[in-house]
């Protein structure tokens, strides 16, 4: 009877650790306890009022939700293209920058100081998200028909899209005055958790339906796995990765909404630089295999949220912003590691082995 009881907990153990969200929950735990042992008060949540006199609340947890958030829109875009080519959009970052540059232009007009919006604020949006996804497009076309390494492939845009988002608006820094537009990087009045978090949730919500009532997971896991055994079964590999691209486009167009709204303006220069690094991150961290094939999204969204945690606290505890990519790094390193199928193999038969000693 003990030994029935024991290996009956040995199977649940091994499927918990097996288990994709295993990774990225443990990773946050570790966080927490490292936070709660080392400084308490990283869980502190104050109610204030923000410049405009706007109830909000602040903190570290606030933090995480409000930046974290960014990194969930983008995560969604960058587990599909991950998936389905095998292979990291390296452009999200220059890609956001020009997204938020057409958005200033179409709101600003000619002139980078207007008294009143040149445009609806929504017009604008959709006009950025057109961009948005034709470069996604772009890249898409580039990593399907012309069968560039994805990574190559988005060097392009990584190189050239900063210069083209600072000639879309002739290299001025644009200014928006309408209050209203800060409402989508800030808080909306009334409400004290900041707006990002809850388009985040929109999206989540929006990605989730499309998940389960159309066939994109399906067919993006089938050409990821396999190309020529999906287009055996009557799938078009080169689109479902175009397809894949558009809709990073379409997320890095949101991006690039609540970036400059934040600051009702533009850097073109530092606006989501080396977000993409993050968000690769965020998808290596949810257990996703880099090399495409099936994916879990609800892992991507929480690692985004571990690897904002993350970030916070080397930020909390006075870690230079230059030396963030260096523990980066580390992470990715111990995580591709713990991914790669002979380490994982390797783990399973000492847990087999140590579990036939038991029975024994």
């Amino acid at each position: 009877m003990a030994n029935g009881t024991k290996n009956s907990n040995d199977s649940l153990v091994m499927r918990v650790v097996r288990h994709q969200m295993f990774i990225p929950v443990a990773a946050l735990v570790l966080l927490a306890l490292f936070n709660l042992i080392m400084d308490p008060s990283f869980f502190k949540v104050t109610f204030g009022y923000n410049s405009a006199g706007n109830p909000m609340l602040s903190g570290n947890l606030i933090s995480i939700l409000d930046n974290g958030s960014e990194l969930a829109i983008l995560a969604i875009g960058m587990t599909l293209v991950t998936a389905a080519s095998g292979g990291q959009d390296i452009s999200v970052g220059a890609a956001v920058a020009i997204a938020g540059s057409t958005l200033l232009r179409m709101l600003c007009g000619t002139n980078s100081r207007p008294e009143t919006l040149q445009s609806p604020i929504i017009v604008a949006f959709l006009v950025s998200c057109i961009v948005a996804m034709l470069f996604g497009a772009f890249n898409g076309i580039l990593v399907a028909y012309f069968k560039i390494q994805p990574m190559i492939a988005t060097l392009i845009l990584y190189t050239a899209g900063r210069s083209i988002a600072a000639w879309i608006n002739n290299n001025e820094l644009p200014i928006v005055n309408d209050t209203t537009f800060t409402y989508f990087g800030g808080v909306i009045p009334g409400i004290p958790i900041p707006t990002p978090f809850f388009i985040a949730v929109i999206c989540i919500i929006i990605i989730t339906l499309v998940l389960k009532f159309t066939n994109l997971r399906l067919y993006t896991q089938a050409v990821g796995i396999n190309q020529s055994s999906s287009r055996l079964n009557g799938l078009n590999p080169a689109v479902i990765k175009v397809v894949s691209f558009v809709i990073l486009g379409l997320c890095v167009a949101v991006v690039g909404l609540i970036k400059v709204s934040r600051i009702s303006s533009i850097n073109y220069s530092v606006v989501a630089k080396d977000i993409e690094m993050d968000a690769i991150l965020a998808v290596a961290l949810g257990g996703n295999a880099l090399s495409g094939g099936k994916f879990n999204m609800a892992a991507s969204i929480l690692g985004a949220y571990v690897i904002q945690c993350l970030t916070t606290t080397l930020y909390k505890f006075k870690v230079p912003a230059d030396a963030l990519p260096a523990y980066k790094a580390v992470v990715i390193i111990v995580l591709v590691v713990i991914s790669a199928p002979t380490v994982r193999d390797a783990l399973s038969n000492v847990m087999k082995k140590s579990k036939a000693k038991g029975v024994a």
